[in-house]
């Protein structure tokens, strides 16, 4: 048997050509730019401790999405089960920093995703902000496609109807 060089996964590259773009996700996903750095952090050191996760150097950028997801959805578990124990209380303005990620013309639509169902959320930011297609939402989800167009139809109509009321809420039209 002879030895063959596997080719390996340059995490270094990946982070400075991948970071700025996950964390955009992940702030989409979690709501807040620290929590969203946090988690792109933790895909990158996972990947950094197991290289060998990932056979194909190609498949890389695929797994680091699919890393943020699910480290998202822990962080929403870990901070819905803190909220639990806590008594609610008033949520201080936005820090400088959430501002800046949050362009104030793309304040409503934010806060209508944020109204979304997870899955319908992160289908969403998946596919019109990562761009991803349909295989690789089903395959960065563990979901069919089938369940990706359908979650993404019903996402996009309650997206509509959450804009439609955050609009007529929030200020007069005509």
């Amino acid at each position: 048997m002879g030895i063959g060089i596997e080719p390996s996964v340059d995490i270094t590259e990946l982070y400075a050509a991948h970071r700025l773009s996950l964390v955009r996700m992940a702030v989409l996903l979690v709501d807040d730019f620290a929590s969203a750095e946090d988690v792109v952090q933790d895909a990158f050191t996972a990947l950094a401790r197991r290289p060998d996760a990932v056979k194909d150097p190609s498949k890389a950028l695929a797994y680091l999405r699919a890393s943020v997801v699910n480290t998202a959805r822990s962080a929403l578990r870990r901070r819905r089960t803190a909220r639990a124990y806590s008594p609610p209380h008033d949520l201080s303005p936005p820090s400088p920093e959430d501002s800046a990620v949050l362009a104030e013309e793309h304040r409503e639509v934010i806060e209508a995703l944020h109204q979304l169902a997870p899955r319908q959320r992160e289908v969403l930011v998946l596919r019109y902000w990562s761009n991803l297609s349909e295989a690789e939402i089903a395959q960065t989800l563990s979901i069919s496609q089938g369940t990706v167009k359908s979650t993404a139809s019903r996402a996009l109509v309650a997206l509509e109807k959450a804009m439609k009321s955050t609009t007529s809420s929030g200020k007069e039209e005509r």
